[in-house]
C-alpha cells in the first residue's frame, strides 16, 4: 500500500475503532474513500439478503443511484454475491452483464466483505476512468472491507 493510502487506512481504522452508529461508520468510511482517492466516484456498501436473493443498497458516497436493488447475478455486484469472490472490470463497456449506473462510469471493483467465513456484504466503487483499479487500490479496499465487517 502506498504512503496515501496507509495514512487513509489509518485515518478509517480510527472511525471504525470509535463508537459511532453501524451506519454512520459505514457512511463516513465511504465518504473517505470517496474523498481521499482520486478516481473512486462512486463508493457504496451493498448488504446480502441471502433469502431473497437480493443485493440492498445501504450507506453510500456519489451521485444517486435508482439501483437500490440488484437481484443475485445481476451486474457485477450481483455477480460477485454469487461468487463470493472480488471482481474488478477494467473497461465496463466490455461487459455483456453490466449495470450502468452512470454513463460516466469506466471502471469498477467490487470486494466482498466477509464475516465468519461467509460473505455478506459488498464495498463498490464506480470510476470515470479505465482501468484505475491497480494493486495498491486493490489491498485499500480488501483492508477496509476487513476493517468494516462488523458494522454491516
Amino acid at each position: 500500500m502506498n504512503k496515501k493510502h496507509s495514512l487513509l487506512f489509518g485515518e478509517i481504522k480510527a472511525v471504525v475503532d470509535s463508537d459511532m452508529d453501524s451506519d454512520d461508520v459505514l457512511r463516513f468510511v465511504c465518504q473517505m474513500l470517496h474523498d481521499g482517492v482520486a478516481g473512486f466516484d462512486w463508493v457504496g456498501i451493498y448488504r446480502y439478503d441471502e433469502k431473497e436473493k437480493m443485493l440492498h443498497l445501504g450507506p453510500y458516497c456519489g451521485e444517486e443511484t435508482i439501483h437500490t436493488e440488484i437481484e443475485y447475478g445481476h451486474g457485477v455486484c450481483g455477480r460477485v454475491a454469487e461468487s463470493g469472490e472480488r471482481l474488478v472490470i477494467d473497461d465496463v463497456s466490455q461487459e455483456e452483464n453490466y449495470i450502468a449506473c452512470s454513463l460516466e462510469v469506466k471502471s469498477e471493483i467490487v470486494v466482498p466483505i466477509i464475516r465468519a467465513g461467509r460473505a455478506i456484504a459488498q464495498i463498490d466503487i464506480d470510476s470515470h476512468s479505465r482501468g484505475i483499479f491497480g494493486a495498491e487500490e486493490i489491498e485499500l479496499i480488501e483492508g477496509v472491507s476487513r476493517e468494516i465487517k462488523d458494522f454491516v
